[in-house]
Order: structure tokens, then sequence, then C-alpha cells
């Protein structure tokens, strides 16, 4: 039996150029590098403008909820919110109700730069050369591909760990109902 077939095929599917991953990876390097001139007069990094785009929605956010909206992990996020708070962007303060929630919220200056950055999406979208039906068509392939990835990671598509999480909170704290 000759496996050379098989093994040229296994080879042809470990190629660069023939994984599903690489042209989103290549076009987040290159994304980033397309905000940086956008973002540098502002002062902000690709990161801290994120985090500002949910502060600027919500007022403020605990550290938690900003880790779910923005896919990081606390070893990414807590250096962010530290440099960001040390750059008089955000605060840093402990809920009232429970300690262990950090409560993060925009400072005077951050609140500030909202109105300079309304003009970044457009130049965004101009640079990249998309109109808006091509945007809204991208938006939505890469927010279905975000929820399929969440699923396969076992999470919801809002952000929230699947039951898995639930019952493991239920287990160490059985009156901590409700409280993320």
């Amino acid at each position: 039996m000759n496996d050379a077939p098989h093994a040229a095929e296994t080879e042809d599917r470990l190629r660069l150029d023939r994984q599903i991953c690489f042209p989103l990876y290549a076009a987040t390097n290159l994304i980033q590098r397309l905000y940086r001139p956008l973002l540098s007069p502002l002062g902000l990094t690709y990161s801290q403008y994120l985090v500002l785009l949910v502060l600027w929605e919500r007022g403020h956010a605990t550290v938690g909820e900003l880790r779910e909206c923005l896919h990081l992990d606390a070893g990414t996020i807590t250096p962010l919110l530290k440099r960001m708070e040390r750059d008089g962007l955000v605060t840093r303060s402990r809920d009232r109700q429970d300690e262990r929630r950090v409560i993060v919220a925009l400072t005077p200056s951050a609140a500030a730069l909202h109105e300079e950055a309304r003009q970044i999406p457009d130049g965004m979208a101009a640079r990249i050369g998309v109109d808006d039906a091509q945007g809204a068509e991208l938006h939505d392939l890469t927010t279905s591909l975000v929820a399929r990835l969440q699923t396969a990671l076992g999470q919801r598509s809002d952000g929230q760990v699947i039951a898995q999480r639930s019952a493991r909170r239920e287990k160490i704290n059985p009156t901590r109902r409700g409280i993320s």
C-alpha cells in the first residue's frame, strides 16, 4: 500500500497559506499597524483604545467585564489597566458592595478623548478601502467566527463561560448566586 498520496495531502494541509488562522493573525497585526497613526496623536495604543471604547459606551466596568468584552486574560488586562491608570486615563477602585471586584472608570482626560476619537472608525474604513456595506459584511462574518470560537472554547457568545463555570462557583460558594 502506498501512503504517498496521503502524506502529500497531509503536508499540503500543513502549508502556511492553507491555515484558516494565519490570514486572521496577519490581518490582526496589519490592522493594529494601520491604527497606530490614528491613535498616536491621542497618545493611545490599540489595546488602550479598545478599553476606552468599552468605557465610553458604559461609563465604567469591572475588570471582569472588560476581560469578557475584550477576550483578554487577567495576565494581559491587569498590566494594561495599570499603565492606563498611571497615564491618567482610568481609575480603579474596589466595589463597595463586593471588595473582590475592581471597578474601572474613565478620568476626565479619557472622557475628553472621546470626541477626538470619533474620526477613527471612518479613518480606518478609508485606509482599508471598504465601504459601509463591505464593512458591515466583514463585521458580521468576523462576529460569527468569534461566536463559533467561543463555542469551541466552551463559552457562550456573550463571553460568559457555559454552565461549568456556574457549577464551579456554586460548589465554591452556594450563597453567592448571580455575582460575577
